[in-house]
């Protein structure tokens, strides 16, 4: 990982104008749309059109490369804003990014020069292909194989829970180029994978929440990619090229969390203060101030995980413990605050007419996505004992 500079005032500057830049995009373009989209899960087009004019889908893309070349902090910080308005639409870009940085972190610089001005530019817009029907957190249990024939790869096999592949156009597809190799992780590659014959979505998957964005199974039917969308030219290097982006995406997911976490905390705070009973507003009652507590509490430490995660990966420095604390964490905070909104709002927060059931709806997709919460806890006790040998 390449280490950022320290920020500077300039840098500041720039967060600034970029982070304002968004709260007018999600305040006028976003919000007014949120609840028709998500009620009838519709894909948000025209969103998206204006997400690729502000240069979003290039955010962190180094502007060698044609992106904006933002700082990892930013970048959450972006995640956050977006995820308290509408979490689908952060998922949008997430999945677009890990295969934008798998490219830029370990393709070839034909490749770099190739593919990532158009990742950016949101021309080429997709996602990662890892998960199969029977392998989630174990990929190297994956059976989609990739067969050299001359100057292509034939691909066959099937994809599940795969995120932007139906209006996107590209993948970061992981296959098994050598289904024999001892251990499994030194048979598989990553392979750039555009759409094209062959190439079959199969059914968009209908989800508890997280609606609006386009999550399908997939399946690959003797479909060809040139040779030289092998990322990194070397076959065997996939799984270590995907796990290479974990932390960024543990950090994103983080992120979202606690968007999550801080709209059901604003949420419940102003409902509190407008809904009376027994002569007053339920705010000034001992039980839900106990509640408003907790969830302020809980919103703003898991603030300072994701922050920290992310300003220790922008150093360069070995983060997997910082970023599996503070996806885990900001996770449960999201899953937490989104239930305590609910058991203030009543009954009413149990219609589709309030905002407080859809983030309960979203919020149990962080838990599992980008490494259980229970891998997490592995990940960071792990570490621990290794940093802290007796």
């Amino acid at each position: 990982m390449n280490a950022r500079q320290p920020a500077t005032t300039h840098d500041a500057e720039q967060e600034g104008l970029i982070l304002d830049m968004l709260d007018r995009f999600l305040a006028v373009e976003v919000k007014p749309h949120v609840h028709r989209l998500e009620h009838d899960d519709i894909y948000p087009v025209e969103i998206v059109e204006k997400m690729k004019e502000m240069g979003l889908f290039g955010c962190i893309i180094d502007p060698e490369y044609g992106g904006l070349g933002l700082s990892t902090s930013t970048y959450a910080k972006i995640i956050e804003r977006m995820s308290a308005v509408w979490m689908s639409i952060s998922g949008i870009i997430n999945s677009h990014l890990i295969m934008a940085m798998a490219v830029q972190r370990s393709g070839t610089e034909e490749q770099k020069r190739k593919f990532l001005p158009r990742f950016a530019s949101g021309e080429l817009r997709g996602g990662v292909g890892l998960t199969e029907p029977d392998a989630g957190t174990d990929l190297q249990s994956i059976r989609t194989v990739a067969v050299r024939d001359g100057d292509h790869y034939v691909v066959n096999g099937s994809k599940m829970w795969i995120t932007n592949s139906m209006y996107g156009n590209c993948l970061a597809l992981l296959v098994k180029t050598d289904p024999k190799a001892q251990p499994a992780h030194k048979g598989m590659s990553l392979l750039i994978a555009e759409k094209g014959e062959g190439f079959i979505v199969s059914k968009k998957l209908e989800k508890l929440g997280y609606k609006g964005i386009d999550t399908c199974a997939l399946s690959f039917e003797n479909y060809r990619v040139p040779a030289d969308r092998l990322v990194g030219g070397v076959e065997g290097r996939g799984l270590q090229q995907v796990l290479g982006g974990l932390e960024l995406g543990r950090i994103n997911v983080a992120a979202r969390g606690l968007g999550v976490a801080q709209a059901a905390l604003d949420e419940a705070v102003a409902y509190a203060q407008v809904r009376k009973t027994f002569g007053k507003p339920i705010a000034e009652h001992q039980a839900i101030q106990l509640k408003l507590g907790e969830m302020a509490t809980r919103t703003q430490a898991a603030r300072l995980l994701v922050y920290a995660a992310a300003q220790a990966f922008d150093r360069g420095e070995r983060c997997d413990m910082e970023a599996g604390m503070a996806k885990y964490f900001a996770t449960e905070a999201g899953q937490e605050n989104s239930l305590e909104a609910m058991r203030i709002f009543g009954g009413y927060g149990y219609s589709k007419e309030y905002n407080v059931e859809r983030l309960y709806r979203d919020a149990p997709l962080l838990l599992i996505g980008e490494g259980t919460n229970e891998l997490q806890r592995i990940i960071i006790a792990k570490q621990l004992i290794e940093r802290n040998p007796a």
